[in-house]
């Protein structure tokens, strides 16, 4: 399973009162093609700084990123752009959609991006949303969708186009319970489906339950407790993970 995601020795500083304070020490971690890692951590672990440094939206201070086995700090300013865009879809707490556009051209907006004509855009986009149950939303609004509906028009987003690495960032922390486990078994579903890989964040014990691999965010610190494989783990050991480790 090739890594379409490499961290090794990543450190993050941020000044605090006047001190350089580590966000992030030493972490390291991979993502492999069609796995779905999950990252817990509390807020203001660093989980958000982790992301975006995996997008290459900031810089890290020391060790290494690699994208699709490109390293992130070899590249240029242009060709950096160019990487994240081909490898990574977001879905974002706040779903980021445009206000100003429908929900279809929401989901076509990777494809416009990436030059795809407008008439070649269509099919693939209403395929996208039948599948998630939005096909009478298309010429809908964000304003006039539900929660739960802006997230899924987030993640059919994501998935227009192509790219094979979802960053999620706390995906259902804006969702009541019922639509934030719809969103997560759409997610699981774009693994076993679509073969993308997934990262996710969050500090939710029932949406790590879908991953295929929990890692935990401690003082800056990842760690690896063993037996924590999924999906299908129970919420209660996931609770009891976050126990032992004080989180």
């Amino acid at each position: 399973m090739a890594n379409l995601a490499r961290v090794s020795h990543l450190y993050k500083f941020h000044a605090i009162d006047g001190t350089r304070q580590p966000v992030l020490s030493d972490v390291g971690f991979e993502v492999g093609g069609g796995e779905f890692v999950c990252i817990m951590g509390p807020s203001g672990s660093g989980k958000s700084t982790l992301l975006q440094l995996l997008s290459g939206l900031d810089e890290a201070d020391g060790g290494s990123i690699e994208l699709a086995g490109k390293s992130l700090a070899d590249q240029s300013d242009r060709e950096r752009t160019l990487l994240r865009r081909r490898t990574i879809g977001h879905v974002f707490q706040f779903f980021n959609l445009l206000p100003n556009l429908t929900v279809l051209e929401n989901v076509a907006l990777p494809l416009a991006i990436a030059g795809v004509r407008v008439a070649e855009q269509a099919a693939p986009v209403e395929k996208l949303l039948a599948r998630f149950g939005l096909a009478h939303k298309h010429q809908a609004f964000p304003h006039q969708l539900s929660g739960g509906e802006m997230q899924r028009v987030s993640i059919a987003r994501a998935l227009a186009g192509g790219q094979p690495l979802l960053l999620c960032d706390e995906p259902t922390g804006n969702l009541s319970q019922k639509a934030g486990l719809e969103v997560m078994q759409l997610l699981r579903e774009t693994v076993e489906q679509d073969h993308r890989s997934v990262l996710l964040v969050t500090h939710n014990p029932r949406d790590a339950t879908f991953a295929d691999r929990i890692l935990f965010l401690v003082d800056g610190n990842l760690r690896d407790e063993q037996g924590l494989r999924g999906p299908g783990i129970s919420v209660e050991r996931v609770h009891q993970a976050l126990s032992a480790l004080s989180i």
